[in-house]
């Protein structure tokens, strides 16, 4: 916050020629209650004793020496057992305007993140089935995790893990090979377990025997390997479209069969054997998790030679490290919360500090309903909503701000009819409309030949003076702050609160304010400049979300 950054400066330079060290435990922020000031510091009470006065004796010196100094600060006043509550000016709060329209689409980006080389994976569906609406709310959390550490200065790439190898997909191809033999005519036993039952399974089997009528001629074998590798073709060019259309990217697309053939698992194993933690047991490898925090240790490579999906997975995530990445962050599924422990003992193994190179954000369950019902939801039934159904049926907008609406790790009730509604209940036709409003007024400005003037100054901006006025600005200083601290905590519902709250503001501020005010030309200007900086704002806050800002609803 322009603000924070600001005040910190003065106080410094204040307590330096004091002879004094800034103190690390310094905390500059917002007070509870707005009569106090814009913002507070404890500066006085820590440096007390180093100063040998008292708290408020300090700070009262400190009080005093700010707005001799510093012409933004208009009040310092001492509060309590040593706080120092400021106040500052509105032509500093009138600068925000300024910035942003200085800094349009970059407005609240920052170098928080240092230029960190993140990775950050999401989705990694296995390829046997079309994404359902749970997967939708992972590729939704991890692109926007994406665009809002970019935003905050982190060189970010994405990826999406492929699980081309192991059992699923050897059922994949099981469960197209019988629905093809089906379709011919040949009386099947469909397996009460393990076998995928939806309707996409006997296209994909009337799609590969129209391209192949011989299909049925090969063994077994043949034939269950190439309606696999049919079904996984099909079924991951149908994930990619869904994604493209939910505005999801991912720059890499990585393959699971690639780590066994690079002779990826090998590195890991040679790492994790290095570092004296394997060992061989009833004809297995195991990984001994159990002395890096884990509750037990892990089979990696089991008695009849077939690697656990644990072994591939620090063999991923071993090979995102030698590509030079410092920090990963990874997308999974609240089921998976067991599966945390275990692979920060694998990172800890590598020789990375678990707790700063590896996250892992956890994705709950999305409850659909439907008129009230809910949807179930099971891949191999059959019987599940997918991502696409969804999407088709309100929008990505609606279903992307849905998702991103609450914490991550929280259960989300995604209601299909509120989120078609074009009502103030509905979150994202709340946001929309605010920006939609702006752009509103700002057209009917133009069409009263009403114009902001080329180059704005503080001048312009003077007449910016009601309690809402200021309320406005300061929020909109805040967007920075919130952008950077929604990153560092991977906290990407962060943005649409912060949206949500801005939004009401806006509202609010036109049902008490009249903006094209004839008799006041300076007053219509100065709160022309400043809609169309606070529409900017919900612009570059819906762009992170991945949202779209409609001009008209």
């Amino acid at each position: 916050m322009r603000a924070i950054d600001e005040l910190q400066h003065a106080l410094q330079s204040i307590v330096l020629d004091m002879g004094l060290q800034w103190p690390v435990k310094a905390v500059i922020e917002a007070p509870k209650d707005p009569k106090h000031g814009d913002l507070a510091a404890n500066v006085a009470m820590l440096l007390a004793k180093e100063a040998k006065v008292p708290p408020r004796e300090l700070a009262a010196r400190i009080a005093a020496a700010l707005p001799e100094k510093y012409p933004f600060v208009q009040r310092a006043e001492v509060a309590g057992p040593g706080f120092l509550n400021v106040t500052f000016t509105p032509d500093f709060w009138h600068g925000i305007v300024l910035d942003i329209t200085a800094q349009g689409a970059a407005f609240g980006h920052s170098n928080a993140g240092q230029g960190r080389r993140t990775l950050i994976e999401y989705v990694s569906a296995n390829p046997t089935g079309p994404l359902h609406i749970g997967h939708g709310r992972g590729a939704a959390v991890g692109d926007t995790l994406a665009r809002l550490m970019r935003a905050a200065g982190f060189d970010v790439s994405t990826e999406y893990y492929i699980n081309d190898a192991g059992r699923q997909m050897r059922l994949l191809g099981t469960s197209v090979w019988l629905r093809a033999k089906e379709l011919r005519g040949e009386q099947i036993e469909i397996p009460e377990g393990d076998f995928y039952k939806g309707e996409y399974i006997i296209d994909l089997a009337r799609e590969l025997l129209e391209i192949d009528p011989d299909l049925l001629m090969l063994s077994e074998e043949e034939g269950q390997d190439k309606c696999y590798e049919y079904a996984m073709r099909r079924i991951m060019d149908g994930i990619r479209e869904d994604l493209r259309t939910f505005r999801v990217e991912h720059q890499v697309w990585f393959s699971e069969k690639s780590l066994v053939q690079r002779g990826a698992v090998r590195d890991a194993f040679e790492t994790l054997k290095a570092a004296g933690h394997t060992y061989e047991k009833d004809n297995a490898l195991w990984f001994d998790t159990s002395t890096l925090g884990d509750d037990k240790d892990r089979v990696l490579r089991k008695s009849d030679g077939y690697l656990t999906y644990f072994a591939s997975d620090i063999a991923y995530h071993h090979d995102k490290f030698a590509r030079g990445f410092d920090y990963l962050v990874d997308i999974w599924g609240a089921d998976h919360h067991g599966y945390v422990p275990r692979m920060r003992a694998a990172i800890a193994a590598m020789g990375r500090d678990p707790q700063k190179s590896f996250d892992v954000v956890l994705i709950q369950l999305v409850n659909l309903l439907q008129n009230g019902t809910p949807v179930s939801m099971s891949t191999r039934a059959g019987t599940f909503e997918t991502l696409a159904d969804v999407v088709k049926e309100v929008g990505v907008d609606a279903a992307r701000f849905m998702f991103l609406s609450r914490k991550s790790d929280s259960p989300l009730d995604f209601d299909l009819e509120l989120v078609k509604q074009r009502s103030m209940d509905n979150p994202v036709y709340y946001v929309q409309y605010a920006h939609a409003r702006v752009c509103a007024v700002l057209r009917r400005a133009e069409e009263r030949g009403i114009a902001l003037p080329d180059t704005l100054t503080l001048a312009h901006l003077a007449a910016l003076d009601t309690p809402e006025d200021m309320a406005l600005l300061r929020k909109a200083a805040a967007f920075g702050d919130m952008i950077a601290a929604a990153a560092t905590a991977l906290a990407v519902h962060h943005v649409s609160r912060f949206l949500m709250d801005f939004a009401g503001m806006l509202h609010s501020y036109y049902a008490r304010h009249q903006v094209l005010a004839a008799d006041d030309p300076a007053r219509t200007v100065a709160r022309l400049a400043m809609l169309r900086a606070m529409g900017q704002v919900i612009r570059n806050g819906l762009d992170i979300l991945g949202v779209s800002a409609p001009e008209t609803m």
